[in-house]
């Protein structure tokens, strides 16, 4: 049976999760050996899927939830919230 892991991060006060944040949630998300969803309120997106992580529409300051199944779950969703716990804005 594979390993399952689930936790809760909050996104920085100043940081909404659109396009580069996103891709960068994404990129990182890839690397993992494990099915990952975020989800945001009600809505539920594939961690893999970028059209699907804006889709969440998550704003600064939100609290997301991340679940994930497969041997690197337990990785994932540590290195996933930490890394939307440390995201910054950058200029555009």
């Amino acid at each position: 049976m594979p390993a399952s892991s689930e936790t809760t991060a909050t996104l920085p006060a100043d940081v909404d999760l659109h396009a580069r944040p996103a891709a960068t949630f994404v990129r990182a998300a890839m690397a993992y050996d494990a099915r990952v969803t975020i989800s945001a309120g009600d809505r539920e997106a594939d961690a893999k899927s970028l059209l699907s992580v804006l889709g969440l529409g998550a704003k600064a300051g939100t609290t997301v939830a991340l679940r994930a199944d497969g041997p690197d779950a337990p990785a994932a969703v540590d290195g996933l919230a930490e890394l939307l716990a440390g995201l910054v804005e950058t200029p555009a």
